[in-house]
Parts: C-alpha cells; sequence; structure tokens
C-alpha cells in the first residue's frame, strides 16, 4: 500500500538557489547549476561535504550530466540521480529527495534542477506509435482549442486570457530571476501575431535556460548542522500520478484535479487553506482551467475571480507570484524546483515586493507531457 509522507518523519526545505531564467546562451549548464547550488548551500548555512544524496531534473540537455556538475563542489561519493519526468522532472525530483529523507535513508538531500534546450525529444518515434494527426497538433494549438471551448462553455473572451500574462508579467517584473521582467499591458498581450487560436505569443512561456536547487533536510539535520529552524519550511505533502482513461474531460485538468485533492488531503487542508499557488501556466488558459481543478474558485468562474483581482498578490490567494512560467520562465527541468524555491520565499515571509501578507501555506503544481502531475504542499510551522 501506498504511503503519503505525511506518514514518516518531518522534512523541511532548508535552502533554496537559483540561477536566474534566461534565453539561450553560450552559459555551460554546469556554471547554471553551481551557481543555483552555491546559492541554496549559502542559504542553508551548510557545506557540500554536509549534503547527502543528490537528484537532478533535467530533461533537454544530457544523459549523465550530474557529476560533471557537482565535481565543481567536490567529489564526495554520494549517490547522484538523473530524473527525467518532462516538465515535471524539477518536481519530481524534490519529491525523491523529500521521501528519501522522510524515510530515513539520509538527513540531507540536494534537488537540483537544470537544463539548457538543446535536446528536444519525444518518445513516439523511438515507439513506432503513430497517432492520427501526425505530431501536428502542436502544444499551442492544443491549449488554442481548449481555450476555444472554454469560451464557448463559460462566455469568458480572449481579454480573460490575456489578463492571466498582464498579471503574472507584473509579478515576474518584481522578480529578479524571470525570464521576462516587463510589465506588460492588455493590448501588449493581446497584441498580433496570434500563435495559434487566440493565443499571442506572451501568453505562451518562453523556453530558456537557467537552474534551481532546494536542500531538503531532516528534523534530526536542522539539530546537528545548526540550521536556522525560523526559516525552515515544512513540505506536509507530496502528491504523483499519471493520467486514466478518462471520460470526455480534458486529461491535464482531470489529472490535476485527482492530484491536487491527493496532496491537499494528506496535508490535512482544503482549497480555501492555501495563500500562494505556483502552477503550470506554460500557457494562458491553463491558469483558468487548473485554478478550477484545483477548487480555487467554482467551475466556470476563474475568469471572474481573476479579474476582480481574488489572484493578485495581495488577493484571496496569490496564483503565481513569481510570474509563473509566462514571466518566470520555462527551462523545463529548473521549473519545478524553482517553484518549491519560490512557495518556500512567500512562506518565510521574504518576497519583498511580490510578497503575498501572512502566507502560511503554498501548493506547487507541475504537469508533465505523458501526462504527469505531481503536486507538493509547503506549511510555515508555527
Amino acid at each position: 500500500m501506498r504511503r503519503p509522507l505525511s506518514d514518516l518523519r518531518p522534512v523541511y526545505v532548508v535552502g533554496i538557489g537559483l540561477h536566474p531564467y534566461q534565453r539561450p546562451g553560450e552559459t555551460p549548464y554546469t556554471a547554471l547549476g553551481v551557481h543555483a547550488i552555491r546559492g541554496a548551500l549559502a542559504d542553508a548555512g551548510i557545506e557540500w561535504t554536509d549534503v547527502e544524496s543528490a537528484y537532478t531534473g533535467t530533461a533537454t540537455t544530457a544523459m549523465a550530466l550530474s557529476r560533471l556538475m557537482y565535481r565543481h563542489l567536490g567529489s564526495t561519493g554520494i549517490p547522484m540521480v538523473q530524473v527525467e519526468n518532462a516538465s515535471a522532472s524539477g518536481s519530481t525530483a524534490v519529491r525523491q529527495a523529500a521521501f528519501e529523507v522522510a524515510a530515513g535513508l539520509a538527513d540531507v538531500s540536494i534537488a537540483v534542477g537544470v537544463d539548457k534546450p538543446l535536446n528536444f525529444t519525444m518518445p513516439q518515434g523511438a515507439a513506432g506509435a503513430r497517432d492520427l494527426v501526425g505530431g501536428r497538433a502542436a502544444p499551442f494549438t492544443h491549449f488554442a482549442l481548449l481555450a476555444d471551448r472554454y469560451m464557448h462553455e463559460t462566455g469568458a473572451t480572449p481579454e480573460n486570457f490575456a489578463q492571466v500574462a498582464v498579471k503574472n508579467s507584473r509579478n515576474g517584473a518584481l522578480n529578479p530571476n524571470a525570464q521576462r521582467r516587463k510589465v506588460r499591458t492588455l493590448e501588449d498581450v493581446l497584441e498580433p501575431p496570434q500563435i495559434s487560436g487566440i493565443l499571442t505569443r506572451l501568453q505562451c512561456t518562453p523556453i530558456g535556460e537557467g537552474a534551481a536547487a532546494a536542500i531538503i533536510v531532516s528534523e534530526d539535520a536542522i539539530e546537528r548542522l545548526g540550521i536556522d529552524r525560523s526559516r525552515a519550511v515544512r513540505i506536509s505533502s507530496s502528491a504523483s500520478q499519471s493520467e486514466q482513461v478518462y471520460d470526455g474531460e480534458n486529461f491535464d485538468v482531470a489529472l490535476t484535479k485527482a492530484t491536487t485533492e491527493q496532496a491537499l488531503g494528506e496535508a490535512g487542508i482544503g482549497p480555501g487553506d492555501l495563500d500562494v499557488v505556483e502552477l503550470h501556466d506554460a500557457f494562458t488558459v491553463e491558469e483558468l482551467l487548473y485554478v478550477e481543478a484545483m477548487g480555487l474558485c467554482e467551475p466556470g468562474h476563474a475568469a471572474e475571480a481573476l479579474m476582480s483581482g481574488e489572484f493578485d498578490i495581495g488577493g484571496r490567494v496569490a496564483v503565481s507570484p513569481s510570474g509563473g512560467l509566462l514571466a518566470m520562465g520555462h527551462p523545463t527541468g529548473p521549473t519545478g524546483v524553482g517553484q518549491i524555491c519560490e512557495i518556500t520565499t512567500q512562506l518565510r515571509g521574504e518576497g519583498g515586493e511580490r510578497q503575498q501578507p501572512d502566507a502560511r501555506t503554498g501548493l506547487a503544481h507541475m504537469v508533465g507531457v505523458g501526462a504527469v502531475c505531481v503536486v507538493h504542499v509547503l506549511s510555515r510551522p508555527a
């Protein structure tokens, strides 16, 4: 029987670090990753020699990249694992590190996400599988069709979807690690050309490069290493599911709903208890679909809640205060770890201009093609 994280010993995020997400360039992935790791070590106040295992979320760079990166920090002989789970690669690395520490197999583990967009491949060719569309329905077309369906069913308008990008660009402009750091007006977002359907360029995530790191420890490690307990943020639950056969419902939405319900249930809270949410908003329509699936508003009312400011920083629940994938960026491997970094920052009260007031509980959500979904709930200890 599968055991939830809450059945095991408590685990905490005590150190976070990022290399700013950026357009693809000449920076080696090793430099991206080491920058984030050193930031996380400094944030936790520990040394690399204190780390007992490492999980590296990566999807588009190269195989066996961990050793070449970690050797710049010192050859300590720790176990290293590459984790590939599409867009949820970083989230899965966090999950693996959390469960290793929770199970008592280690006291200090690090989850790192790092990627450069060098090697995008899909499994269908290697599987010898052919579908009816032959790969011609690109992701942005898939989500443009979902946007059209959502407008038909709810009466939402193209402006409602564009407002997601307006909100997240406003948040991203306050984030020094974001790839897009410019406030955009509604007119900016709606400016042609359309990429597909109603979706314009600024309603689609930029794919770049970057890195993020999170150090996850036990209470024993906090005491032994003299880590500042007041800045430790607990991972209350970690849920991961893959798609099933659904009766006409969009699989990403159905999968998000089921995985979020599991994560919230294992954390012993409801959607109304969340103060901060970082979600997979690679396209604007996803935010509206997923906040409904998560129970943050009634079905069909996400656009209304968005327009009334309920998802703004300072609103009922801050959705993607980092800027989300739309502004923060989506370098694939780092994205899920970066979400954990943002939630941790918010629950520590260290978000600065983008701080959600009195944030105590946060949720991080990523989906990946396949399809898979990973959801973490984090909480600030009393």
